[in-house]
């Protein structure tokens, strides 16, 4: 019998506004002491009143934007109650039956070229709890309020991927889809972005949804895929061996990489959902929403598509240059700066060449964005340019990258007080070009004997006693030219 998976996930991501989302609390803590960013109204303290963060409204509304939701006219606040040591409140304050977006899809490209559209269920603005963890020294469980009330969206799919690969995939373009639209670092590591996954198994072709187990704790990418991998596995097992899946909830250890129940799963009764009574409702007016998307990009698969047709790029060009926006953007601006804005000719490609293999070398070893570049993208294009007119060969224009970067200098004036541009003078190369043959005897015999792979030998002995700024092609002529036999 052949099963598939059924996997939906659960996404809740912190959006980077200043303050929490109902207090002015900071909101990011990264690296603070445990409970040094908290007040009466993110510790729930009595009598106290939440205010809500208009800036958390304005960036939901972005990414329900982004995420092809409706966004109604009004939507409420709601309590979700629960106990739990690290809700201090003893509920949480979010949103149920009328929230911020309604439905929506990411259409997520797959490895073979097709795409898996993605629906959402929910779309809900929230408020964090705290954390706990064990102490390992008194054996004590030790409470930080501090993420209490950091602003959150949560996102629910459907269950619409059907494997552990086409999990990582949406997760990977949902924090490219983030970073784009600039409402949250997504960094899972600093838990900016944190997804449970919903996993179940049925017999491929049947449409009933079996028993699902929830996985929790799982804080990249590649873990999403590895314990999704092992549930998988372990639900197959348990089918063959005609045992029932239990719905559990399971928490999945990095460090051992298995997976172990935390508890039996709950149902949406067990929080006794109402009304939020002190939140007034949010009213979406049509000018509010516009000015919230009057700026609103062009979104990364949409220019991903436009680069392959309005540059003739290759696809593969294309995505690598709409993996973070600024680096689009910079691509973009380059292009136009190089005079090159359409697809005939190589002036696209060119541009790309020297920003995939250079520019992006540049960009990982600083840890900058392609907009902290001191080498703005018209100076790269007048390096290119520089190249193209034989003024300087392409080594010393890739070693102007990094010299206009930390100088800040135009090419041209580099160029012009470091004395970098070619030598072209016949008189001069040939000087040079005679030195080397009357100090390589061997290699001479050699070459005229067959080997003419010495050439490069040849070439390069020029133009390291020239600093890199001889003509090479004149060299290689002048070199065929004294090595023919007599």
């Amino acid at each position: 019998m052949e099963y598939e998976a059924v996997i939906g996930l659960e996404t809740h991501i912190q959006l980077n506004t200043q303050s929490k989302i109902f207090c002015a609390c900071k909101a990011d803590s990264w690296g603070a002491e445990p409970n040094t960013n908290i007040c009466p109204v993110c510790c729930g303290m009595p009598g106290v009143l939440p205010v809500l963060n208009k800036r958390v409204v304005e960036k939901g509304v972005l990414l329900a934007r982004a995420m092809n939701s409706e966004i109604p006219p009004v939507s409420f606040f709601d309590r979700k109650n629960y106990f739990y040591p690290d809700l201090p409140k003893g509920y949480q304050i979010t949103q149920y039956d009328r929230s911020l977006g309604k439905g929506g899809y990411l259409d997520v490209p797959q490895a073979d070229g097709t795409n898996r559209r993605v629906t959402i269920w929910k779309l809900h603005l929230e408020e964090d709890a705290g954390k706990t963890k064990n102490d390992p020294q008194t054996g004590s469980r030790l409470i930080d309020f501090n993420r209490c009330g950091v602003p959150l969206i949560e996102m629910v799919t459907g269950p619409d991927l059907r494997s552990a690969d086409e999990a990582a995939n949406y997760l990977t373009r949902l924090r490219q889809l983030l970073r784009w639209i600039g409402v949250s670092e997504a960094d899972m590591e600093k838990g900016h972005l944190r997804c449970d996954a919903n996993v179940s198994l049925r017999i491929k072709g049947e449409t009933i949804l079996n028993p699902k187990t929830e996985i929790k704790n799982v804080n990249s990418i590649e873990a999403v895929r590895a314990a999704i991998e092992k549930e998988i596995v372990r639900q197959t097992r348990e089918y063959e061996q005609g045992r029932k899946i239990e719905a559990w909830t399971l928490e999945w250890d990095e460090d051992t990489q298995t997976l172990k129940k935390m508890r039996s799963k709950e149902t949406e009764a067990d929080y006794r959902y109402f009304r939020e009574p002190d939140l007034l409702p949010v009213y979406m007016d049509e000018a509010w929403k516009a000015a919230i998307l009057a700026d609103f990009p062009e979104l990364p698969l949409s220019r991903r598509a436009r680069f392959v047709t309005e540059y003739g790029l290759p696809e593969y060009d294309a995505d690598i240059l709409t993996v973070e926006r600024s680096l689009s953007d910079y691509f973009e601006s380059a292009v136009k700066a190089y005079g090159g804005s359409s697809p005939e000719g190589d002036k696209p490609k060119r541009v790309s060449n020297w920003l995939m293999n250079d520019v992006l070398r540049m960009l990982n070893e600083s840890g900058q964005t392609a907009r902290e570049l001191a080498l703005t993208p018209a100076y790269l294009a007048e390096i290119i340019k520089l190249v193209d007119a034989n003024t300087i060969n392409t080594n010393t224009g890739k070693s102007l990258l990094e010299k206009v970067n930390s100088t800040g200098k135009s090419p041209a004036e580099i160029v012009k007080a470091d004395g970098l541009a070619k030598v072209s003078d016949d008189s001069a190369i040939r000087a040079v070009v005679e030195q080397v043959l009357a100090e390589s005897p061997r290699e001479v015999t050699a070459y005229q004997g067959g080997k003419v792979g010495l050439m490069g030998f040849f070439v390069g002995q020029v133009m390291k006693k020239m600093q890199g700024k001889a003509d090479a092609q004149k060299a290689r002529a002048l070199f065929e030219e004294l090595l023919k036999p007599a």
